[in-house]
């Protein structure tokens, strides 16, 4: 991936800060919760939605079993129709690629279209190096751009703005960037949105080269498919006389018939809508319709290497809805930033560690911003099983060991920071495999219990325990609990005396004595 991010604290240090933001925190939760209520309603109407979430996870996990083929027949597809495919390896490839294409036009701006691969590879800071303006057109990702600051939601990526930040914010700047906002503009939705047509019109009419991403790739036709909610990306796609389209390699599917599934499912679990308001599609280029040129960028940037993983590789299914953002409890208190990539929320902690790795302390700490609840799994519509994953690149982060980089088998080694856990993981390991250890460990730490800190010992487990009761540990062991109650029964039969008769051990460990199980 790109290194945009890189040199962003890692996500604790980053969510420090952040949850400390009272405003952010009420920006973000009035707004996830009301996106996900909404989602839930829309989701609700549908009778057979676990059968197309069913069906949307069967047609990515097909085509990345065959990605190989779907890929070949894609780039023969859009050749066929008057396209051109570059295959890009990486975020400097990619970069280079849009560039080279751009500087042919002799153009020196381009209008986007809101694409998370472009904002993966860093493309708006590679043009401007090269001395061309990238100008966004979605709006949210407009103010995004105009605050000189960085998108925090997959969907909604000024989330973490108010309507009063968002006015300030055009009245600043817009002028700077092309057509001014007015001087008495208000912070009324209809004004701003009036605002920021007006301002984006006149780019599209001017422009001669826009960028896009894609939802979709169908590989039998070679066509390109975006949803949208607000027209720009029309504009986008078929106004200027060339476009580039960024796309990463798994967006492909192999059919039209596919897409039935996922264009019921993408705008239901984003938008809460039974349908997007525009749905794009195009197939390379058409005589006096749209652009004369179109050039197709193929991204890998680390996903195939993502793919070698058979756990990590469901990853790849994701559709890009933010379901998962609106129902988790730590994006929703720390905010997108802090994941420090293009992709915040559970799904950027699962495919940012997978595409950029786990070297930086920044991409090793992605793995743990979560509470494992759940909730991510239960919203996403294509099924994604995101905590097991997690808990999957926490083994990698702790303990290193074999991962694909760059197409090639290597070992890694464990991320620092993490020797503690380390020692206690293999501890426990040791202790659970050998069963006189563990039930010598159990009796220790039972007659031990009035001795136990209330608080875990060290910094980090200072501050974990802060907010938490520890458990407390039962007077009683399960196992010694269990041959106690069957001691007691063997008894009674033997008496002929049931086992409630003997009293004791037969109502469990601990009870009655305030312990924790």
């Amino acid at each position: 991936m790109s290194g945009t991010y890189v040199g962003l604290p890692s996500f604790p240090r980053a969510a420090q800060d952040s949850t400390k933001d009272t405003r952010l925190r009420a920006n973000l939760t009035h707004a996830t919760h009301t996106i996900r209520a909404k989602r839930a309603a829309a989701v609700g109407e549908l009778a057979d939605w676990p059968a197309l979430r069913a069906a949307g996870a069967a047609i990515k996990d097909h085509t990345l079993r065959h990605l190989d083929h779907y890929l070949l027949q894609l780039e023969e597809a859009v050749t066929a129709a008057g396209g051109t495919v570059h295959w890009a390896a990486d975020a400097d490839d990619a970069n280079r690629i849009v560039t080279e294409l751009v500087r042919a036009t002799g153009e020196t701006e381009v209008v986007k279209v809101k694409s998370m691969a472009t904002q993966e590879i860093g493309l708006n800071e590679a043009l401007a190096e090269a001395g061309i303006h990238a100008y966004e057109t979605d709006l949210a990702e407009l103010i995004v751009q105009l605050g000189d600051d960085r998108p925090s939601h997959i969907l909604v990526p000024a989330i973490h703005k108010n309507r009063r930040e968002i006015r300030d914010i055009f009245t600043d700047a817009m002028g700077r960037w092309g057509r001014p906002a007015p001087q008495d503009l208000s912070d009324s939705p209809a004004e701003l949105a009036e605002a920021a047509r007006l301002h984006l019109r006149e780019k599209f009419l001017r422009a001669k080269v826009a960028v896009s991403g894609a939802n979709f790739m169908v590989a039998e036709t070679g066509t390109m498919v975006v949803l949208e909610s607000e027209g720009n990306g029309r504009m986008c796609l078929t106004l200027p006389e060339t476009l580039i389209s960024v796309v990463g390699i798994e967006k492909t599917v192999p059919s039209f018939r596919d897409l039935e599934v996922f264009l019921q499912t993408l705008p239901r679990s984003s938008t809460a809508e039974r349908m997007n308001p525009y749905t794009s599609m195009w197939t390379g280029t058409t005589d006096d319709d749209g652009p004369r040129t179109f050039h197709l960028v193929l991204l890998d940037n680390g996903r195939t290497d993502t793919l070698a993983d058979p756990t990590g590789r469901a990853a790849l299914r994701c559709i890009r809805c933010s379901a998962c953002l609106n129902v988790c409890p730590v994006y929703e208190r720390a905010g997108g930033h802090a994941y420090g990539s293009a992709y915040p929320g559970p799904i950027g902690a699962i495919l940012t560690p997978q595409l950029r790795g786990t070297a930086t302390e920044l991409d090793a700490s992605l793995p743990y911003a979560s509470s494992l609840c759940g909730a991510c799994y239960d919203v996403c519509p294509v099924a994604i099983d995101i905590p097991q994953i997690l808990v999957h690149l926490r083994e990698r982060v702790v303990q290193g060991g074999q991962v694909t980089l760059r197409g090639s088998r290597t070992t890694i080694k464990p991320a620092k920071g993490h020797a503690t856990e380390r020692a206690a993981m293999r501890a426990a390991r040791w202790t659970l495999d050998h069963p006189a250890a563990w039930r010598t460990t159990q009796k220790l730490a039972t007659r031990t219990r009035a001795l136990h800190p209330r608080h875990a010992p060290g910094h980090t487990g200072k501050a974990w325990s802060d907010s938490r009761d520890l458990p407390e540990l039962p007077a009683q062991s399960f196992r010694d609990w269990w041959q106690q109650r069957e001691r007691a029964a063997s008894a009674g039969k033997d008496t002929g005396k049931g086992p409630a008769a003997g009293g004791a051990g037969t109502t469990g460990p601990g009870v009655g004595e305030g312990g924790s199980r």
